[in-house]
């Protein structure tokens, strides 16, 4: 027996790794297994270039629990170590044993794992105690028995073993001792290790039989050995790549939209799966999906760091040994060969797409409500995703036609273009709550979009800030005329004094809501236009729904919704007050307080006053306090604002004017 202390800096080496080196404790399974695996493709190696002879017999990676002892263990029948390998390899700490064997036999080793340097050391943040057991491979070599109990100080001697490979063996701590159960330990190997190469067998296949479960004879075997990224596109049909998605997403209802399959060996090695889901709302619950595997080791689901943000909404597999990772394998490090891989994959999904609108126009379309958001999403963050993006990204109007920005821009500029030369899209968020503001545009040729998606408020200001005299406006943001001005608007010939005693006549019904503010104006629209209607200012409207996706501009978001009340000074029913209001009495009820208010220094509340004798005479001139209310009614039940009580009273006012 011989003893020595572990070749570290610090007496204080175990602490750091128990409670710094590994930010889980559970990676302590997923890294011994991962060097299990090493071993034994390293066997593989050897024999496939002569240096080991004669039938490599059983190769599986056991995982077992003897509860009696608290013991968990982890044997190989891979390639072993000798005693001088073991005070190589685990004696002298971050010496990676995989590093030099990579070196040798680098031509042979796309399968080699262990090249992560501190991985076996993971087994103390779990264990009072741990050993090795191995028997080498090399003809004569003894086997080998260390032991250490989380300290610097080491035991090994010869023993006597009857196979080739290493056994790790943990005796667990009791804080630890859920890594006892068998649920927990299957769990884990089934998060990390359900793809790796090499069998995994714990336990025994277990079935329900009379009403009860037994156990049978054959080994559990927790993994996949050959996925299907692993293999190449023409073995694999249809049908096999939906097997695995569900392989991968077992709780996953829908099927995939369609699928990416990434082969690349130059100038790095990637390989894996990207899947479409159908995305229509909410970009959070689509997020981290990718999981991220490195030779067939799963390392995380969080791959911000590897991909752009908006690629987080697909789902599927990356494999890549290229990938950097830190000593725990938790967190990823950007550098260059990160930078290559995320380009290339953004290239590789946009290519796909330009690939199947090019192909199968008919069948992108109906996919496009599904994928819509992840392109916008794409747009928006990544400006060479854009770029590609462009020619496929559609618009959809509300008859449901397609087309691309260009297609569009080219289908609507003879009857969407205005005076001064700019192309005005119009759309809708709501078909029918804009009905009457459609239907006046319809029946001036004109087209509307439907843009009611989640992004689109963001996707249409990306257009206007790259399209020059392009601009989107909703339908209801002003009067048909207004929006695609062809000639100055036309003037009416009512009064200043006319106007504000028919604006404070409106504003003394408006409805009194903190969340909404009114503005009264006037414009002289078409005659068969509604005698009073909404509109709402698209700037302002816009910055509110942007403030909902985007830090910065919560001010927006907080602000009241700001409508204007526009009085139609060309609908006969709007003429008709006006008249009513330049009868004698009216311009006595005007003139006379403004003659007092020329002969008083203090005009303030002489003012006041003229503006309360004016609200007043059109109340008591009119006689029409009932018409008031259901003009006003009329404008917000076609805007979607006329609920609750103060409906009730509109249908029940409609059915008395019937009478």
């Amino acid at each position: 027996m011989s003893k020595g202390n572990i070749g570290v800096t610090s007496d204080n080496i175990f602490p750091v790794i128990k409670k710094f080196l590994y930010s889980d404790h559970e990676i302590f399974l997923r890294e011994l297994i991962s060097n299990a695996v090493d071993a034994t493709q390293k066997l593989k190696t050897l024999a496939s270039v002569g240096e080991v002879k004669g039938d490599l017999g059983d190769t599986r990676v056991r995982v077992i629990i003897d509860k009696n002892k608290k013991t968990l263990t982890v044997q190989d029948h891979g390639i072993g170590m000798t005693a001088d390998e073991v005070d190589r390899y685990i004696n002298q700490i971050a010496f990676s044993g995989a590093e030099e064997f990579l070196d040798k036999y680098k031509d042979k080793t796309e399968a080699i794992i262990g090249h992560f340097g501190l991985g076996f050391y993971s087994a103390f943040m779990v264990s009072d105690k741990v050993e090795i057991f191995s028997q080498s491979y090399q003809p004569d070599a003894k086997a080998v028995h260390w032991s250490c109990s989380g300290d610097p100080e080491y035991t090994m001697e010869d023993t006597i073993k009857a196979e080739r490979g290493t056994d790790i063996v943990l005796h667990i701590n009791s804080e630890f001792e859920q890594y006892l159960e068998d649920a927990t330990i299957e769990k884990l190997l089934k998060k990390y290790c359900k793809f790796l190469p090499v069998e995994i067998a714990f336990g025994k296949k277990k079935e329900w039989k009379d009403g009860k479960e037994v156990e049978l004879d054959e080994e559990n075997i927790i993994n996949d050995t050959n996925p299907a990224w692993t293999r190449k596109p023409a073995d694999l049909t249809e049908e096999d790549y939906k097997k695995f998605y569900h392989e991968l997403y077992p709780m996953q209802m829908d099927e995939p939209l369609f699928h990416i399959h990434l082969n690349v060996d130059y100038p790095f090695n990637l390989t894996g799966i990207l899947y479409f889901p159908k995305i229509k709302t909410n970009l959070d619950i689509h997020r981290n999906k990718i999981q991220l595997y490195c030779n067939q080791v799963f390392v995380t689901d969080e791959v911000e760091n590897i991909v752009p943000e908006y690629l987080t909404l697909l789902h599927g597999v990356i494999d890549s040994p290229d990938i950097p990772l830190n000593v725990s394998r938790s967190y990823l490090q950007s550098d260059n060969n990160v930078k290559k891989i995320s380009g290339h994959i953004t290239k590789k999904v946009a290519d796909k797409l330009a690939e199947m609108y090019k192909t199968d126009k008919e069948d992108f379309e109906k996919k496009w409500d599904d994928i819509k958001l992840f392109i916008q999403f794409g747009m928006l963050s990544d400006e060479k995703f854009y770029e590609r993006a462009i020619g496929f990204a559609l618009l959809k109007n509300i008859e449901g036609k397609y087309a691309t920005l260009e297609e569009y821009k080219a289908q609507i500029k003879d009857a969407q273009t205005d005076k001064d030369g700019n192309l005005i899209v119009l759309y809708t968020q709501d078909p029918d709550a804009n009905y009457t503001y459609i239907e006046r545009a319809k029946a001036k040729g004109y087209d509307i979009l439907l843009m009611d998606g989640e992004l689109d408020v963001h996707a249409m200001s990306q257009f206007e800030q790259k399209n020059e005299k392009l601009r989107f406006v909703r339908i209801d943001s002003d009067i048909i005329e207004n929006l695609i001005k062809k000639e100055d608007t036309a003037k009416d010939t009512y009064s200043d004094e006319q106007k504000e005693g028919l604006r404070k006549a409106f504003e003394a019904i408006l409805p009194a809501d903190k969340k909404l503010n009114y503005y009264v104006s006037f414009e002289a629209a078409a005659a068969d236009a509604l005698p009073v209607f909404l509109t709402q200012n698209e700037f302002m409207r816009r910055m509110k729904e942007m403030s909902a996706h985007q830090q910065g501009m919560s001010f927006y978001g907080q602000m009241p919704d700001q409508y204007n009340l526009v009085l139609n000074t060309s609908h006969p029913q709007i003429q008709a007050l006006f008249d009513q209001m330049t009868s004698e009495e009216v311009e006595e009820a005007v003139e006379k307080p403004k003659a007092a208010d020329a002969q008083t220094s203090d005009s303030a509340p002489t003012s006041e006053a003229v503006q309360e004798t004016v609200k007043k005479t059109v109340y008591t001139l009119s006689g029409e306090d009932e018409k008031l209310h259901q003009l006003l009614d009329i404008a917000l039940l076609a805007s979607g604002l006329l609920k609750g009580e103060a409906l009730a009273k509109f249908v029940n006012r409609s059915v008395s004017l019937l009478a």
